[in-house]
């Protein structure tokens, strides 16, 4: 049998603004193409499985072109293996906030890692209560009165940084790694 990876794909856009992605479907399409173990979490798009590529990006490369037409809409995916997602956790730069208030924790998921002048544009476009950190491909945001409300929005943090993501909250993030971790026990790699 060859060696696979466990990974967690975070759907972008999906099951808000009618852009509906049922989960038994989303499960369907990903094992069609060939990945293991595909567990989905939460209704919110997110799926933890098991590849045999050793790039995420490959893997969310061909997770966009293959569940397309099975789920009747484009989909982006942001792709991240099992150690990059804990290494994301482990470099959250708002330790204390996380623990005080971890659903008003965002971790942004990009597509790809911000150009300087990009993530200066970032720093400087946070006029709110919120604070913000970008390292490589995650950009950590603080909501302290509430995400809803904020003019911080996923818009313009992609705006601001020059690539698409996708965010989830801490208590989210720490779900899906733990989920990865049971995946990956169960399996060959990390």
């Amino acid at each position: 049998m060859a060696a696979t990876r466990t990974y967690v794909g975070f759907l972008r856009a999906v099951n808000v603004g009618g852009r509906t992605v049922g989960m038994d479907a989303l499960r369907r399409a990903i094992e069609a193409i060939g990945y293991s173990d595909v567990r989905t979490a939460l209704n919110s798009g997110n799926v933890v499985f098991r590849a045999p590529e050793a790039d995420a990006t490959i893997v969310e490369r061909r997770l966009e072109s293959s569940c397309a037409r099975p789920l009747g809409l484009e989909i982006e995916f942001v792709v991240r293996d099992l150690r990059s997602l804990e290494a994301a956790i482990a470099a959250n730069p708002f330790p204390e906030f996380a623990r005080a208030d971890p659903g008003h924790l965002l971790v942004i998921l990009l597509k790809s890692a911000p150009t300087a002048k990009n993530r200066a544009a970032f720093a400087e476009g946070l006029e709110g209560p919120e604070e913000g950190r970008v390292l490589g491909t995650h950009a950590y945001v603080t909501y302290p009165a509430g995400i809803g409300r904020s003019r911080l929005t996923l818009a313009r943090i992609e705006a601001a940084l020059g690539t698409r993501g996708t965010g989830r909250n801490w208590n989210t993030v720490h779900r899906l790694a733990a989920l990865a971790r049971t995946t990956s026990a169960g399996g060959e790699g990390g």
